[in-house]
């Protein structure tokens, strides 16, 4: 059975939460390792809908990861479009589902099931519906094309909505982000580029995400 209110509380306390996205599967533990060593305690995988075989490939890194954190990182699915995803995440033993939109079939059995909900928005309509939909945070998406500005000013009627920003973070803007009210962050190729996975840099990976942890908190 999912810890609802545990992941809820340290998807909030650990501010950062990675996307893996087109990573080997035979690097993923490493990648795990080393974004554990840079404080980082959320893993994402995300499901790659060019790929025929999108949902098992996914559910078994998702399962693989699960393993190999043995409960010290929570792992979850990106770009979760459809309930079958929902069900293939839980079942391999992830813990939330993120979703790149607003659809209340996902987020209505993301809560079913006992994961936590974050499905992506961008307007103030879209927040609200997701929030209203039983969303337990909502990612608001893309971030850095929005800035910080765009969020102060939807925040201002909607901030009892716990919101994410996904989408160009860096080090450099998250304290202005932080300060417009997002209290937690999805970030993908700023934390793992592809060259540094490619040549195995693992503890430039491990600065990189002490770096992101730190300007979070």
């Amino acid at each position: 059975m999912i810890d609802t209110a545990g992941v809820i509380e340290r998807i909030k306390t650990g501010k950062i939460i990675a996307i893996l996205r087109g990573i080997p599967e035979e690097k993923l533990g490493f990648i795990a390792d080393a974004l554990y060593e840079g404080g980082v305690r959320a893993i994402e995988c995300t499901f790659d809908h060019k790929r025929e075989d999108c949902v098992a490939a996914n559910a078994r890194m998702i399962e693989f990861l699960a393993r190999h954190v043995r409960g010290s990182m929570d792992v979850g699915s990106g770009t979760a479009l459809t309930v079958e995803e929902v069900h293939a995440t839980v079942q391999a033993g992830g813990a939330f589902v993120i979703s790149p939109n607003v659809n209340e079939r996902v987020i209505g059995e993301t809560v079913k099931l006992g994961a936590v909900s974050i499905p992506g928005a961008m307007t103030p309509t879209e927040i609200a519906a997701a929030w209203e939909a039983g969303a337990h945070f909502v990612k608001l998406f893309p971030a850095g094309e929005l800035g910080a500005g765009y969020v102060k000013a939807v925040r201002a009627p909607l901030s009892h909505i716990p919101m994410l920003a996904v989408g160009g973070v860096t080090p450099e803007n998250i304290p202005d982000f932080v300060k417009a009210g997002i209290i937690g962050f999805g970030v993908g190729s700023p934390l793992l580029p592809k060259a540094d996975v490619e040549a195995c840099n693992w503890a430039t990976i491990a600065e990189r995400a002490k770096r992101f942890v730190e300007a979070a908190k």
